[in-house]
This record gives C-alpha cells, structure tokens and sequence, in this order.
C-alpha cells in the first residue's frame, strides 16, 4: 500500500510539474514588438525569452529534473512483462530409463515485481539529493536572466548613449557649415579673406570623421544588442538617458542583501546540502538492504510424453549485506567529506569576493553620480560661451579661434554628461546585480 501510495503521489507531482512548465513555457512568449523601436522593457523581455545562456540555463534545468525523476524511480515498484518460449533435447537423460522424455518445450509469460523495501536511508538521501539539485538549476536559470538583463541594459544603454554622440558630432558638422555659409557671406561682401574662407572650409571637413566615426559606433552598439537578443532582424531602440533618482544603499545593508540573494552563493548552499545527503548514500553502501521479488503468471510445459500448464507464481523477500568489502565504502565517505569540505571553502571564498563586488559598485555608482552632477552645469555654460563667440566673431571683436575653441569646448562637454549619465546607469545596474535582486 505504500509503495502504491508513493507512486500515486509521484504521478499526481508528473502531472503539476508538466501543467506549471506549460504555463511558464506560455507566459515566456513575448508579444511581437517593433524591433526598430525597441523600449528598454521591451529589450529585457526578448532577452529573457531568447537569450542563448538562458536558454542553456533552461535545457540544465530540465537534465536535472530527468535525474531526480531517475533517483526517485528507486523507491517505486519495478514493473516487468517477461515472456519466454524455449525447447530443449538431451539424449543423455535416457540414462534414467527408456520412457523418461528427452525432449521439452515451455511456454510462460509473467508479470515481475520489485520493491526495495530497506536500504538503510541510501534511496532517501539520494532522492533528496536530486530534489536539491532542482534548486541549484533554478539559481542557475537565475544567474542567467540576472547577467542577461545587466547585458542588455548595457547595451541598451550603449545604443542610446552612440545615438546621442552621433546627434552631437552632426550639430557640430552642421554648425561649422553655417559658419562657412557666413564666412562666404563676408567674402562676398568684401569684409572676409581667402584665409577665412578656406578656414571654414576645412573646419567642416575636419568635422566629418567624427560623424562616421559615430555612426560606425552605433552601428556596432546595435549589432551587440542584437547579439545579445538572439536576433537576425536588424534592431533599434527609444529612450533617453535621463537617469532617475537611486539611493546608493551602505555597504552592510547591500552586503546583507547580496549574501541573502546572491543566486552564486545560494547555489553553493544547494550544493552543500547535496554533499550532505551523498555523504550518507556512502555510508549506507555497506549496509544491509531488504528487497522484495515477486512474478505472477502462466507456463506451460510439454515433455512429449506429458504436458501441463497452469498458473505460476513466486513471492519472496531477500536480505543482502556486504559487511565488508574491502574499505570501499570508507573510501566513498572520505571522498564525499572532502567535496562537502571543498564547497565550504567556496563559499566562503565566493562571499569574500562579493564584499569586494559590492564595494567597488557602490564607489562606482558614487563617482559616476559626482561626475555626472558636475558636468551638468557645464554643458549650459559651453552653450552660452559659443553664443557669446559667435556673437561675437559677428561683430568681429572675436576671431575664428575663439569659435572653434567654443564649439570645441561644447562638444566635449556634450560628449562628457552623457557618458556619465550612462555609466551612471550601468552601475546602477550592476549595482543591483552585485546584490542578486537585477529584475526582481
């Protein structure tokens, strides 16, 4: 009854376990999106849905679930249909007497049963290692989404960022062209030289490599996002670099959380209690065992002279002790000891390197926030300094080299607040990754 009772309640967790991955298989379709506008919540939604390490993180999760299913089988019925159909001769039996059959045929087909019944906790440790083993593929699956969605946020970010840059280097081609449009006006009039045609001349030219420059960044900015997303279509996306307001959590509050949530550090807290649980299936290797055998059936049995056949049936329990066998078992534990021993050190090297992640992300959130507050002003001022140059090279109290410094100095500062807004951005987000709580 209970082993008819587990089998029943293996079935009934088969049959949950298949309709919750339909639903999360369902849930996990992205709706279709303009790829040419993409949103960053847009962005993140195809990466979790296509990205190849989660896919691979996935594919894990279902081996695991496979051999948890193969350890559980352990503890549930064995059933087999054998049949059998054999003849036979042997002229030496007539040794027995001259009507004693020398010839048979058997015909038999049964059902067999087996049942482990005592195992001294070895099926239930290795039961209870594989279910544990279903929790480290779920940190993994985790580790996956959590880099994905920081790689995708970069690059996201990235293709903002090479879209601004390209805007900056055109508005700067584009004012330098107006310049020229205005030194020919002088020439024209009569108030320019040929110098200072040809120097607005040049000043446009020089202006064009940095706009291909821009544009080849933000055409590889796009093929990295693209990468990432798994896809084939060319992608574009929306969105500024405004960045919102972000309390930079101290260093014990963010290290709490990231030892509480960090899916690497949980993920080798799994794997130790798996160590654990291994550690007690040696032991029970030289330990006595009880099982149970059991067949029902038919044969049938013609010996030419005479023929039966009828019902068949066996039933029985054995005992099995390998009281020793050579210190192999004591050789299992002390291997399994060590891994348990090796996972400990791990930890603790892995938490070691996690308060080293969480410093450096705090200090990289603080500097890109005190660099990006104080180009904020500085941008303004570039643009008022230009309008006071062009104003006055107009007027002709300033001359050209005052205007390109001007136009320089903009283009820069321009270039500089939003590179630091999004490294702002970036570390913000990796900030959230050091902590293990990236899009949860």
């Amino acid at each position: 009854m209970k082993a008819m009772r587990r089998f029943h309640i293996g079935l009934a967790a088969l049959t949950v376990s298949a309709l919750l991955g339909a639903a999360v298989q369902a849930a996990e379709v992205p709706t279709p999106v303009d790829l040419s506008r993409l949103s960053l919540d847009q962005a993140l939604t195809l990466g979790d849905a296509r990205n190849r390490d989660i896919q691979k993180a996935k594919e894990f999760y279902n081996e695991v679930e496979g051999r948890y299913l193969q350890e559980r089988a352990a503890a549930l019925p064995q059933l087999s249909l054998v049949g059998q159909a054999t003849a036979s001769g042997d002229e030496s039996q007539r040794v027995y007497g001259r009507g004693f059959p020398t010839d048979q045929r058997l015909l038999s087909s049964q059902v067999q049963l087996s049942q482990t019944l005592f195992t001294w906790g070895k099926v239930g440790a290795a039961i209870r290692a594989a279910a544990k083993a279903r929790l480290t593929a779920d940190e993994q699956l985790r580790i996956a989404r959590q880099d994905t969605r920081r790689d995708v946020t970069v690059a996201f970010y990235d293709v903002v960022l090479a879209r601004e840059q390209q805007g900056f280097a055109l508005q700067n081609r584009e004012q330098k062209r107006r310049h020229q449009d205005e030194a020919e006006r002088k020439y024209a009039a009569g108030v320019a030289t040929d110098y200072d045609l040809l120097a607005a001349k040049v000043s446009v030219e020089n202006a064009n490599p940095e706009v291909i420059r821009s544009a080849n960044t933000l055409k590889t900015a796009k093929d990295r996002l693209r990468y990432i997303l798994a896809l084939e279509a060319a992608v574009d996306v929306t969105g500024s670099l405004e960045p919102p307001v972000y309390a930079v959590p101290a260093f014990a509050d963010a290290m709490k959380t990231a030892l509480e949530r960090r899916p690497e550090l949980r993920e080798l807290r799994h794997r130790k209690e798996i160590a654990e649980e291994l550690i007690k299936v040696a032991k029970a290797d030289d330990k006595p065992r009880v099982d149970f055998n059991g067949a029902y059936g038919y044969r049938r049995l013609d010996t030419g002279a005479s023929d039966g056949e009828g019902q068949a049936w066996s039933a029985g329990v054995s005992l099995t002790f390998p009281f020793f066998d050579g210190m192999r078992t004591r050789g299992k534990v002390a291997q399994a000891v060590s891994q348990r021993s090796s996972l400990e050190i791990d930890e603790a090297k892995l938490a070691d390197a996690i308060a080293l992640e969480v410093r450096e992300a705090i200090n990289q959130v603080e500097e890109a926030r005190e660099i990006m507050n104080s180009l904020t002003g500085t941008v303004t001022q570039a643009e008022r300094l230009l309008a006071m140059a062009e104003k006055g090279y107009e007027l002709g109290v300033k001359i050209r080299l005052e205007v390109e410094d001007a136009e320089l100095n903009l283009l820069q500062a321009r270039n500089n607040l939003a590179r630091a807004k999004r490294d702002f951005l970036v570390a913000k987000t990796q900030m959230e990754r050091v902590e293990g709580i990236l899009g949860e």
